[in-house]
């Protein structure tokens, strides 16, 4: 049995990739066939499919009364996207960041973050006022958006241009292989896992935060391979805003989210996480991330499971 898991997983991964590979020749299509910025896709519709694991979790957490899993899932998302999908995208190839990204984008990550933390700590909640206060903070992201939409458009003549219905139907198997293969690889790993006995706390901590995380570690590393730097990073700023300002804002209006001051120490991390991100552009050669700063993302990461495992 557990052998049959094994090939499941191994599917899994294999719709993944496969699913990263059309997403990101769909979004580069699309990006050049409208003469739009590579960027703006990866911060809209590639970060949109991606984030559509943690809005789906996190609507079954909500209507399950799950509230720790709600915002659990969002913290431990986002740590992960910065640190480890920056993390191991940044050790095949140095990653270039615009710097419009590091201006603007990024600053406007930090923000959402910091209101996130703030209305949830204030109300010891997420009302429903409160939801709707962070999709219109939403809405004035996809203004900014629509303002830089013709800027810096995708150039290169190793960029295939399909047709319309063509590149729809890329992005939108894309977004399926990622959603299947990622619910196939967790699926069956927690499975394994429980064969060889291994506790539920860990695999909550490591699978299942992993699983969610999975669209957009295959994404980007896709993207990096395929030196298409701005869907890589857009890809994780534009996830991590919509898992904040959009899975949150939906979540907390179908049912008020519950906080719990516990969660003080991990939003705090957040916090500190996307700020290195951002210093680390001023790093060395300035807005790349380079394998340096890779690496040490990853073992920043490395610090924060083991924190976990330990405060089980």
């Amino acid at each position: 049995m557990i052998f049959i898991y094994f090939i499941v997983v191994v599917i899994g991964f294999i719709m993944l990739i496969k699913g990263a590979d059309f997403l990101v020749d769909g979004a580069s299509s699309l990006a050049k066939k409208f003469k739009v910025s590579e960027l703006v896709i990866g911060l809209t519709i590639v970060a949109f499919g991606t984030s559509a694991p943690e809005l789906i979790v996190n609507i079954l957490a909500s209507l399950g009364d799950h509230h720790e899993i709600t915002f659990g899932n969002i913290i431990g998302s986002n740590v992960f996207n910065i640190l480890v999908v920056l993390g191991i995208a940044g050790l095949i190839a140095p990653i270039v960041v615009k710097k419009n990204t590091v201006i603007k984008e990024m600053p406007f990550l930090l923000i959402s973050t910091i209101v996130v933390f703030g209305l949830s700590w204030l109300g010891q909640s997420l009302s429903r006022i409160d939801g709707f206060i962070l999709l219109g903070i939403l809405a004035s992201f996809f203004i900014y958006i629509f303002g830089i939409l013709k800027e810096n458009p995708l150039e290169g003549d190793d960029i295939k241009i399909f047709s319309t219905i063509q590149t729809i139907f890329l992005i939108s198997i894309g977004m399926m292989g990622l959603f299947i293969g990622g619910t196939l690889v967790v699926d069956n790993s927690v499975k394994i896992a429980k064969m060889l006995n291994v506790s539920e706390k860990l695999i909550g901590l490591t699978i299942v935060a992993l699983g969610t995380s999975l669209p957009e570690l295959v994404t980007s590393v896709v993207a990096v391979r395929k030196k298409r730097f701005d869907l890589a990073i857009g890809n994780v700023i534009g996830s991590n805003i919509f898992n904040s300002l959009l899975v949150l804002g939906v979540t907390s209006l179908i049912q008020p989210i519950k906080y719990f001051p516990a969660l003080n120490v991990d939003f705090s991390i957040l916090l500190i996480v996307t700020i290195i991100l951002f210093f680390s552009m001023f790093v060395g050669k300035k807005h790349r991330i380079y394998k340096s700063e890779a690496t040490f993302f990853l073992l920043i990461y490395g610090g924060f499971l083991f924190y976990l495992i330990r405060r089980g």
